[in-house]
């Protein structure tokens, strides 16, 4: 009689330890209620990184650290929208775009999708996520106007347009990335029919994609414009003239807050290789989740560390924390 008391006390003990072990894990919430930051971690030489394991990062939210919800390493299916600046510098440049893009394609897997875009006299996004590279081809342009202008700020703003409003509504894993090629620098809006078409800034795009959680890659390509460009008056004007046939550096940013990368190419150098790099990093990130420790509908500033030195992880700087449900 005592033993089965004893038995019956002991189980209740290693119960109730067990539950309160259990309350203290971490737990995965659901999308709705985790803030996702995908991170590439990289060594000095510049190498992916990709055999770290969760107790190796630490996420921070306004400084305050977070515990780590959900951790994972696997590749994670992509939605990835192409943005080709297809202004009027960009003459002669076909071949090299339509090669980088079916480069591309060889380094995506299999549940991946891509939608191609281009943006010069306007902006021109196909219709569906797709891998075929016969049908992303028939979206490249088959010539670029000399005097084609370089509506960046309105092509990335109408690319989000493609995502739902939010990364947690895209109903699983799938990742809203936008990647970028363009060489010259946002011209706004022109043309006689720039009176019709919407307004975007840098940080408009930023706050945007912040919102949705999307992911910006860039590639710069310096300029090989059709007309050489005449220096202005005083020192100004020279170095204006000098900087002109330099992407928009405004790109960089972008890339830099949302989380992705920025690599700069001279004309004539290989654009399928940066193409490439971009299809392997992606598929070489970490996702780290937390849940958001307020529901105040503010960005948060958010940082990822990782224990190892010599390694530098590279995240979104922010996001937008959920509002507080109402009853």
């Amino acid at each position: 009689m005592n033993r089965r008391f004893l038995l019956a006390l002991v189980l209740s003990s290693l119960a109730g330890t067990a539950a309160a072990i259990a309350a203290q894990q971490p737990t995965f919430r659901g999308t709705a209620d985790t803030v996702r930051v995908f991170t590439t971690v990289t060594d000095r030489d510049g190498r992916l990184v990709t055999t770290l394991e969760q107790k190796d990062f630490e996420i921070r939210d306004e400084g305050s650290p977070q515990p780590i919800t959900t951790f994972d390493n696997h590749p994670q299916p992509i939605r990835l929208i192409v943005l080709l600046d297809v202004s009027g510098s960009m003459q002669g440049n076909l071949p090299i775009l339509r090669d980088g893009t079916v480069e591309l394609l060889r380094h995506l897997r299999e549940d991946d999708g891509v939608r191609l875009g281009t943006f010069g006299n306007d902006v021109e996004i196909s219709p569906m996520f797709t891998r075929d590279a016969r049908e992303l081809e028939q979206a490249l342009p088959r010539s670029i106007a000399s005097d084609a202008p370089t509506p960046l700020w309105r092509a990335i703003d109408k690319a989000l347009d493609a995502f739902p409003t939010a990364a947690s509504e895209d109903g699983g894993d799938e990742r809203p990335v936008i990647l970028v090629l363009s060489d010259g620098k946002d011209s706004g809006p022109l043309g006689p029919a720039s009176f019709r078409q919407p307004v975007a800034s840098q940080s408009e795009v930023i706050e945007r994609a912040r919102r949705q959680g999307v992911m910006l890659y860039g590639v710069g390509m310096r300029s090989r414009g059709a007309r050489p460009q005449v220096p202005g008056i005083g020192p100004g004007g020279l170095q204006a003239a000098l900087m002109s046939d330099f992407p928009d550096p405004g790109l960089a940013r972008v890339a830099e807050e949302t989380g992705g990368g920025y690599t700069e190419i001279r004309f004539g150098e290989d654009l399928a290789t940066a193409f490439a790099q971009v299809a392997d990093e992606l598929h070489s990130q970490y996702l780290i989740g937390f849940a958001p420790p307020k529901r105040d509908g503010k960005v948060h500033k958010i940082e990822v560390q990782v224990a190892m030195k010599g390694l530098k992880p590279r995240a979104r700087k922010s996001y937008v924390a959920p509002s507080e449900r109402k009853p």
